[in-house]
């Protein structure tokens, strides 16, 4: 006898009943496990009266992880008592502490020194849900540094500005320049063909949509379009649904060049032009490259046109140094072209 599909219905919808409460479960023992923590964090540095290198707070840890670890498992060792203790004093106001990560979120935001960058992690890492490896990547990038290109802007000020401004000036805190692709696993001194990069970006798919940020959705890639029976194809194409637009990319393996920026042209207006919805913004051009030839930028519709941009791609996780000049050159360049725009 065979199964009716109202049978088949009722299984599935039992199925996610018994997943969802799983993961509640796991997420109420995950929490508990935190505030565990943290309550032993606080007792432990309010017994060493915040000194932990004094000789007594260097013994009763020691104390601690031998009575502990014999009674309930290798989880209380001194080194994790001691990541516990830093817990407290990190995150003293336990109403403070999000129910959405794990203890394991935490080891890795509550080494970060910024309160503001440490709150803004906690707040991407539970509205995006990432995982720890996602979060520990994020950190590894800079990402925090990245999308707040501006030094001088608070992060609660950039992400209250973000809920008011229009679509068009929220790019600019979407879009980002340099993108670090360090996932890809690229070996140096190899020549890369293009369709290379194209392929191994699909193949790690969810990295690349964590690199590019929130609301991108991936569409499509060597999409056709077809003029005059002549046939061009688009790299990638996703749609961002904060933007509310089409995002057409466009990749390069060596330095920027005005017949990239041309080719970039033709596909935002075709997209403008065939595929944009009437509800939908204008479509969005972005170059990856290796390079950027920023005379070629400076002479080319790249600095007139407000919806084409041209990114620099880093296969390799650069230092803070590193980043910071890139930054700040960006920073320049940017500054440059927007005086020569009111001009």
């Amino acid at each position: 006898m065979g199964i009716s599909p109202n049978q088949n219905e009722v299984y599935q919808n039992i199925r996610e009943i018994i997943l969802a409460a799983r993961y509640g479960i796991k997420k109420a023992v995950d929490f508990a496990m935190v505030q565990t923590y943290w309550q032993i964090g606080k007792h432990i540095m309010e017994a060493q009266g915040g000194d932990d290198r004094a000789e007594y707070g260097a013994q009763l840890l020691k104390f601690l992880a031998e009575k502990l670890t014999k009674e309930f498992g290798v989880s209380f060792s001194t080194q994790n008592l001691r990541n516990m203790r830093q817990f407290y004093s990190v995150f003293q106001n336990c109403y403070t502490l999000c129910s959405e990560l794990s203890w394991s979120h935490y080891r890795q935001i509550m080494r970060i020194h910024n309160e503001s960058e440490r709150a803004f992690y906690i707040k991407e890492c539970a509205e995006c849900n990432w995982s720890v490896r996602q979060l520990e990547r994020q950190i590894n990038s800079l990402y925090h540094a990245r999308l707040l290109k501006s030094p001088e802007k608070d992060k609660d000020e950039v992400r209250n500005e973000i809920q008011k401004l229009e679509p068009k000036e929220m790019r600019d805190y979407i879009l980002k320049d340099p993108y670090v692709l360090e996932f890809l696993e690229l070996k140096e001194n190899r020549k890369y063909l293009e369709k290379d990069i194209e392929q191994n970006l699909i193949d790690n798919l969810q990295e690349f949509l964590l690199e590019l940020g929130k609301g991108f959705s991936f569409v499509g890639r060597q999409k056709r379009i077809t003029l005059d029976g002549d046939h061009f194809y688009i790299d990638l194409v996703f749609y961002n649904f904060i933007l509310r637009c089409f995002i057409v990319i466009d990749l390069k393996t060596g330095k920027l060049t005005h017949q990239d920026i041309g080719q970039l042209d033709l596909y935002v207006r075709y997209f403008d032009d065939k595929i944009r919805q009437k509800d939908d913004n204008p479509t969005i051009g972005l170059i990856l490259c290796a390079g950027k030839n920023e005379s070629v930028a400076k002479y080319s519709v790249l600095n007139d046109n407000k919806n084409l941009f041209a990114s620099k791609y880093l296969t390799y996780l650069p230092t803070e140094q590193e980043l910071k000049a890139i930054i700040d050159e960006t920073k320049e360049i940017n500054a440059e072209n927007n005086e020569r725009k009111k001009l």
